[in-house]
């Protein structure tokens, strides 16, 4: 079997299942609704992506270029604002991949009442159900990394901070 008659055979569900009535009708406008809210939620993590990674990035080179002249105390403060920025962002990041999580599910689930599954099924068998890294790299873990790191990165600079001042 081709992958197009893969994609094929997960897209279409059963025609007998499908009428054209109110409730299908409503149905689908619920649907619309899901996609439009998980495609907010998906907005809002790159929007809250974007002004972390903006923050961390110019915090660190104001650090690195004022690091000499500002005191010892005031560095390790600036760095624990920092890394608790990073733990916010982190758990902000979670928040959002499960909300996503759960609205697709959701969104899965009511594509079987549907003519079609684009999404739940079609969309994930083509992306090999994310077994295969050359079809599909997901973000998610290097989502995660980035805010970590910064965080490593200031607590080793606050660590390296205390001791060379002592």
């Amino acid at each position: 079997m081709s992958e197009l008659d893969e994609i094929r055979s997960a897209l279409w569900n059963d025609p007998e299942k499908y009428s054209d009535s109110p409730y299908q009708r409503d149905l689908f406008e619920q649907y619309r609704l899901c996609l439009q809210m998980a495609d907010k939620v998906s907005e809002r993590r790159g929007l809250t992506n974007n002004i972390f990674l903006t923050f961390n990035s110019a915090g660190a080179a104001a650090l690195a270029v004022s690091y000499q002249s500002i005191g010892d105390v005031q560095a390790v403060v600036i760095l624990a604002i920092g890394m608790v920025l990073c733990f916010a962002w982190g758990f902000l990041l979670r928040s959002y991949r499960s909300l996503n999580t759960a609205k697709f599910k959701v969104i899965g689930v009511m594509e079987e009442r549907l003519p079609a599954s684009p999404f739940w099924a079609a969309e994930w068998n083509a992306l090999g159900q994310g077994k295969d890294w050359r079809k599909h790299l997901p973000l998610s873990p290097l989502e995660t990394i980035v805010p970590i790191g910064f965080g490593v990165a200031y607590a080793l600079l606050a660590i390296v901070t205390i001791v060379s001042a002592t």
